[in-house]
């Protein structure tokens, strides 16, 4: 163990969350150590379990953040969770997914947050996380030729920018005590539908954006034969089905209760990532 500051791996370093969080506990006196499966401080692959103890060397938190595009990973974090608790980690920040209790039971959401809830040895944090407005602005919801395209059926979202996301996860990374066992539902200040973020992203940016619903099934059929895993398919009918359904998220106070101020708007986000949707940065 370091002698003069505790140690936190985070897990996704390289990530929209991860890499932000990892600014954040440096300038707050705790060492972040990213982990990923390149370019990171330490290489981390869930899939390449002989990367696993010398990444927990020294460690005594942890930002856990499961293996992307799967629906069944529980097996394989509560190994990974066995091995962080025998190596000294006191206290685990989970990113999770907004009402992950809701979530299908083919999808481990669910599972993990039950694990860390059963562990007698460590602390923890959850965080339920509402679609990212980063979405927007790389290659999970494109803008394409002026086009934003996914089904909602007119349905609002309170998106949230992952900066606030990381905010509140350093939070509870620099001060374990005072969030162990709470869960927080991270979202945005407003719901917005599709249609308001096309508006909000073509005023910022200055080029006609336009939002075309589509069906659900033809949206997944055509992101499974882009590439994305075919048992993924129930997350993203979950996903996109609660927004259609108008249960999408709503507004909570939980990111301004963490962090002491206001959760980030669609505008602003907008606003800082501007250039995302310029002519010149496609």
């Amino acid at each position: 163990m370091n002698n003069e500051a505790p140690i936190a791996l985070v897990l996704g370093g390289t990530g929209r969350t991860g890499s932000l969080l990892a600014d954040a506990l440096a300038q707050r006196g705790i060492i972040p150590r990213t982990a990923a499966r390149s370019g990171a401080d330490v290489r981390f692959d869930w899939d390449a379990p002989a990367t696993h103890q010398a990444a927990l060397d020294g460690v005594d938190r942890l930002y856990l953040v499961t293996p992307t595009a799967r629906i069944s990973y529980a097996g394989q974090v509560r190994a990974f969770l066995d091995l962080a608790e025998a190596a000294g980690v006191r206290h685990v920040t989970y990113l999770s997914v907004y009402n992950a209790d809701q979530a299908p039971t083919e999808v481990d959401i669910a599972a993990v947050e039950a694990d860390l809830t059963s562990r007698y040895g460590i602390t923890h944090s959850v965080l339920r996380a509402s679609w990212v407005m980063q979405n927007f602005a790389d290659d999970h919801l494109p803008v394409i030729d002026g086009v934003i395209m996914v089904p909602s059926a007119g349905g609002r979202e309170a998106f949230v920018d992952a900066a606030d996301i990381a905010a509140v996860a350093a939070q509870t990374l620099l001060d374990p005590a005072t969030h162990a066992g709470a869960t927080y539902s991270l979202t945005g200040p407003q719901a917005l539908t599709f249609q308001e973020v096309a508006d909000i992203i073509a005023a910022v940016s200055g080029r006609p954006v336009a939002y075309h619903d589509i069906d659900q099934e033809t949206w997944i059929n055509g992101a499974l034969a882009a590439g994305v895993p075919a048992d993924y398919a129930v997350m993203m009918r979950w996903l996109t089905g609660s927004v259609i359904a108008g249960n999408g998220a709503t507004p909570t106070g939980d990111i301004e209760k963490v962090t002491g101020r206001p959760a980030t708007t669609f505008r602003a986000f907008a606003e800082r990532t501007a250039h995302a949707w310029t002519p010149e940065a496609k």
